[in-house]
């Protein structure tokens, strides 16, 4: 048995930001992917735009000033058109949904802030203020992210690897059985998979589908729980060619759309070498999806959906013309799957309640995306932006009853209306950050993870720049400013 002071399961951006964090201050990390490859949607699902928004900084900040060093590597966007501006105005053609470019001037700290236009992206001029992301190159982010886990000399990676069994008792994980034959203990674990997968395995209760109002007291929630989710994506890039034209479509695909009233709209974002970024919104509605047997055939139909919707871009806006498809992604964009039951579960009303409103003494992250459902399926009120940016607590990351167990990705412990707004890349990777910090202070200390004082944790992740107040610290921003 090899024992180590943390091992992380799952390579995405929480597994990232918690191997990095921990690794970086001392502790001896494993960090297991399953996958060829690390960066989870980033590198498989074409999720390789930051959006904007508070709390990016720390780790996120890290890695984007090192992918500044790749040409066309990373860039920052702004808003150009909307098909909603252009209706208002009167212009024709409309776009198919949004038109987001690369734009130079820009710098990182541009792009944390979110909240402020509680009418959203009708409010044009606030939009193209304050809305500016990250968009980059997943092979780019890729490579830094491995050379950032190599050079702490403290964490092995291990590839094409998951585990096969969990050996556990009373709320403790002794050791974990992974399927290169290897068995490891560790002082702490933690689950970065997408769905829990780890903590499902170790008996902790499972959170899926809408909850009933009653249930959290929530006032958006549905009067009844279903098991609606969040649509899903199947990301698509496409690049300039030499002739416009319209790509024909393949011989089985209509041209009317034949799974919704009308073809979807989409965010259409610029790669830094001027390809672009289509994400539909979305491709499979949630209760659709729920209802395909495997992800297997999921993929199928919203790979013919691609071809539709392309086909669809191309002859209805005559700009995209000079633009051919190049790539799908090869798997499922998803927002949102099942979640972990914690010590704490963050709801809709803590979000509403924003900074101002809470008291938690565990805030660990801070985040202002709106409450936004994609697809009429999720019988949800679409997306509500915020006044203000709320905390989550260290306790959603702790599954119940558990003393050395955290799960930091978008199955940690929230209501399935608050998944909805913190699920986004930058945020996951903050909440690794700060499980990865705090097992290094378990180990530091010889405590269990539970049990980390929040002071001395809040602390040290200020320390590793992590923003956890707004307006942001003086000390924050002369940091920001060194891009």
């Amino acid at each position: 048995m090899i024992h180590v002071d943390l091992l992380v399961v799952g390579a995405g951006s929480g597994g990232i930001g918690a191997a990095l964090a921990a690794a970086r201050l001392g502790a001896t990390v494993v960090l297991v992917e399953q996958a060829s490859q690390l960066g989870g949607n980033a590198a498989v699902s074409g999720v390789s735009v930051w959006e904007m928004g508070v709390g990016g900084t720390g780790i996120p900040f890290d890695i984007y000033k090192r992918m500044k060093r790749f040409p066309g590597g990373v860039g920052i966007y702004r808003f150009n058109k909307h098909r909603k501006w252009q209706l208002l105005a009167g212009e024709t053609p409309v776009h198919p949904g949004a038109e987001i470019l690369v734009d130079p001037t820009l710098t990182y700290r541009d792009t944390l802030r979110r909240y402020g236009s509680v009418t959203g992206i009708e409010n044009e001029s606030f939009v193209r203020q304050y809305w500016h992301g990250v968009p980059f190159e997943p092979a780019v982010y890729q490579q830094v992210v491995e050379e950032m886990l190599a050079e702490t000399g403290r964490c092995q990676v291990l590839k094409n690897t998951s585990f096969k069994q969990v050996n556990y008792r009373q709320g403790h994980i002794e050791s974990i059985e992974l399927t290169n034959g290897q068995t490891y203990s560790a002082l702490t674990y933690i689950d970065s998979t997408d769905s829990g997968v780890l903590c499902q395995a170790a008996g902790c209760t499972r959170l899926s589908g809408q909850e009933s109002a009653e249930v959290f007291g929530e006032p958006s929630a549905p009067a009844v729980a279903t098991q609606k989710r969040n649509g899903v994506t199947l990301i698509y890039r496409v690049t300039p060619k030499e002739t416009a034209s319209v790509d024909p479509l393949p011989d089985d695909i209509p041209e009317a759309c034949w799974w919704a009233d009308a073809f979807p709209v989409a965010s259409v974002v610029q790669y830094p070498n001027g390809d672009l970024n289509v994400n539909m919104l979305p491709t499979m509605e949630g209760v659709e999806w729920a209802e395909y047997p495997d992800r297997l055939s999921a993929y199928a139909e919203c790979r013919r959906r691609v071809f539709a919707h392309w086909h669809h871009i191309q002859s209805t806006y005559s700009g995209y013309r000079s633009y051919q498809l190049s790539w799908m992604a090869p798997a499922l964009g998803v927002r949102e799957s099942s979640r972990i039951l914690g010590e704490y579960v963050l709801t809709e009303q803590r979000i509403r309640a924003g900074l101002s409103g809470q008291d938690e003494p565990d805030l660990i992250t801070i985040a202002d995306h709106a409450l936004d459902t994609h697809g009429k399926s999720t019988g949800r009120a679409g997306c509500a932006e915020l006044d203000e940016p709320y905390g989550v607590p260290f306790r959603c990351l702790i599954p119940k009853g558990f003393d050395n167990l955290l799960i930091a990705s978008r199955a940690a412990s929230f209501s399935s209306l608050a998944a909805s707004s913190c699920r986004l890349s930058r945020t996951m990777m903050q909440l690794g950050q700060a499980a990865g910090t705090a097992a290094w202070l378990a180990q530091k200390k010889q405590i269990p993870v539970v049990e980390v004082p929040y002071t001395e944790l809040r602390g040290l992740l200020q320390e590793q720049h992590v923003q956890l107040t707004e307006p942001m610290p003086n000390e924050l921003l002369t940091h920001l400013a060194n891009e």
